[in-house]
Parts: structure tokens; sequence; C-alpha cells
């Protein structure tokens, strides 16, 4: 049975860091992309940043430059760097096992990924 299981979610003071895990439980995550979401109260899924099987990454504008995904074959990583108030909200990685390349402009809709961790919460408050 494939999951996905999330961790390393929590408070921190504006500017701060934090660095969110992403563990595969019955697959290894070398072959397929790999993305995470996050979601405010009240609003859509909103795709932040993907990476592909081959290391290649994208991010979305608002958190270019701040955030880093990463992945090994058995985790994928959201590291969190300058975080702002404004990024308050859960988190939410995800598998697409049919695909194994992603970008700005693709797979970036929550309906093109089959498999979700259960959400991460992420406050930043001073």
């Amino acid at each position: 049975q494939v999951q996905l299981v999330e961790s390393g979610g929590g408070v921190v003071q504006p500017g701060g860091s934090l660095r969110l895990s992403c563990e595969a439980v019955g697959l290894t995550l070398d072959h397929y992309a790999i993305a995470w979401f996050r979601q405010a109260p009240g609003k859509e899924r909103e795709w932040i940043s993907c990476i592909s099987s081959d290391g290649s990454t994208s991010y979305a504008d608002s958190v270019k430059g701040r955030f880093t995904i990463s992945s090994d074959k058995k985790t994928a990583y959201l590291q969190m760097n300058s975080l702002e108030p404004e990024d308050t909200t859960v988190y939410y990685c995800a598998a697409n096992l049919m695909r194994s390349r992603c970008g700005s402009s693709y797979l970036t809709t929550i309906y093109e990924y089959a498999y979700w961790g259960q959400g991460a919460q992420v406050t930043v408050a001073s």
C-alpha cells in the first residue's frame, strides 16, 4: 500500500526556517514526479514546488528563492527559509506515479496527483 507520511511542521517566527519531510511507504520516489502544495482555509490547494526524477526543480513565484525542494529514494523534503506570516497554512506533499517530469506549467493541479500526504501545519508568527 502506497502512503506518504509528512512531518516537520510547527511554529516559527518570521524570518525563520522549517524543513518538511514526506516519507514514502510502499514505493521509492526516484522514478516519479513529487510536488508540494499548500492550502489556506477557504482557499484552493496551491502548487508551490515540484521535483522531477532527474532532480530538476520548479517553484511558484511566491516561494522562489526561499524554499528548496529535494528528494532521495524514500523521502522528499521542503526546506523553507525566510518564512513570512503569509506562509502560514497546511502543506501537502503529493506523488504522480504515472509521470517522472513536472514543472511550473505542467503537473501543477491537484487532479494530477493520486497520492497525498496527510498535511503539515506551518505557522509563522511572532
